[in-house]
Parts: C-alpha cells; structure tokens; sequence
C-alpha cells in the first residue's frame, strides 16, 4: 500500500436492503484502504429495512462515510450509481457491491495494479473454474454468467473476463465523457461502461465469489429485462458498425 498511501479514491456503494452487511463490510473497507484522501459514498435505493439508519451510525464513527438517498419508486442500481459517480469528489471510484460477495481484502491488489500500470479500468473477475467460490451459486446461475460473457466479448469491442461483475474501479472522467450514450438502467453498470467507451486499457485481477450471507438476491424479472436490452443494443451497434 505504500505505493498508493497518497492517492485518492472514492468508493461507491450501492444499497438496497443491506442493513445486515454494512457494519462488516464498511470496517473491512478501512481495515483494507489505507488512504488518506479517500470517501466512500453509500447510495441507499429507498431500502425498507434499517439500512439508512445503520449508516447513519456509521457515519459518527467513520468521517469518510457519505449517505444519499434516492427517494425514487423504480429501484435501480445502475442509477444508484450514476448518483455515486455524480456526488464523487474524486477522479478515481471504486465500484462495489454492498452484500459482502466482493471482498474488500482484493481493493489493495486492484489499486496497485490501476495505478502503477495507469489502467483505466481493473475489474475484479470472477474465477470460472471447478474449483471456485462461484460454484457455490446456482449451477444455472453459473451457467448463464459464462453464455453471457461469452455473448458479450462476441459483439463488444472491448473485452473482459467478466463484463458483467460489480467490482471494479475506473477513471470517473469515461463515465463524464461518454455518459449520454450509456444505457444507464439495470444491474450491468461495468457492460454498459464497456460497450460505450473506447480503446481502453483494461487489466483484471481474479477474485472468489460468495453467496450473500444475509438478505436477498435482487435479482427479478425487471432486473433480466433491462440486461435484454442492453445487449440488444450492442448487437444492434455492432452489425450498424459492421455495415459502416
């Protein structure tokens, strides 16, 4: 960490429902981050449990915290994190989830190698493999995670080992440059980066993924919809490439 002790960094969270997760998840974020300049922004998507109020708590005792409430019917999590992105103070943002399924001991890897590389993105890839973490979600679960993937690096100009992770740390100024022709909806906010930036340079690190030790997955028919579409216009975008 000596290498990143002065940089600067904002982390965007991402809450729905999370009450449970947060006091852990917020103590392995400061245990694991080592900076000086640094926020973390947790955007609350009007959650019904107590996910607000154990923030707020958080808030006495870690100055870095941030709450922002969206006080909008439609829940979504690309838009909770456009919010993040928008009320982020810094040029670097870290994105991930709040259930605990991304932990927070690979943040000092994935730093490292952003910013002694000068990557744009690093994503936090999920490990595909017989032996992995990942197995323990559902096996169609797992199953569609690679079709998608794999659908996804076909039609995408720019690849990556898991495009569809919430883990991942970025250069905010690709999200101000190439905002307006984002798709902005949904639960893919790292694709929809990806299919609408150009030439970037992206590395990965390879992490475990766990099943959610508390709450619910948030996954739903408008969840899967929204992905739809999103790849609809990928593919729509690369034959209308094709054809130029």
């Amino acid at each position: 960490m000596r290498k990143n002790k002065n940089k600067s960094l904002s982390i965007v969270l991402p809450i729905l429902n999370e009450e449970k997760n947060l006091k852990k998840l917020i103590y392995l974020i400061h245990k694991n981050l080592k900076f000086k300049n640094k926020e973390i922004l947790c955007i609350d998507d009007n959650s019904i449990d107590n996910s607000v109020k154990e923030v707020n708590k958080l808030k006495k005792k870690y100055k870095f915290i941030k709450l922002f409430i969206r006080k909008n019917k439609i829940r979504d999590l690309s838009k909770s994190c456009e919010l993040g992105f928008l009320k982020s103070k810094f040029e670097h943002i870290l994105v991930m989830d709040s259930d605990m399924q991304h932990h927070p001991r690979y943040i000092d890897k994935m730093l490292n190698k952003f910013f002694t590389d000068e990557i744009d993105i690093v994503i936090a890839a999920r490990k595909f493999h017989l032996n992995s973490s990942v197995l323990e979600l559902s096996y169609i679960r797992y199953l569609s995670s690679i079709f998608l993937i794999k659908i996804f690096n076909f039609f995408s100009p720019q690849k990556s080992l898991d495009p569809m992770s919430g883990f991942f740390i970025f250069k905010k100024k690709l999200y101000s440059k190439y905002k307006k022709k984002m798709y902005l909806k949904g639960y893919k906010i790292l694709a929809d980066i990806l299919l609408n930036t150009k030439k970037l340079k992206i590395d990965h690190i390879l992490i475990d993924f766990y099943k959610r030790q508390h709450g619910k997955s948030k996954m739903n028919l408008k969840v899967v919809f929204n992905l739809i579409n999103l790849y609809l216009r990928m593919i729509k975008n690369f034959f209308f490439n094709y054809k130029t």
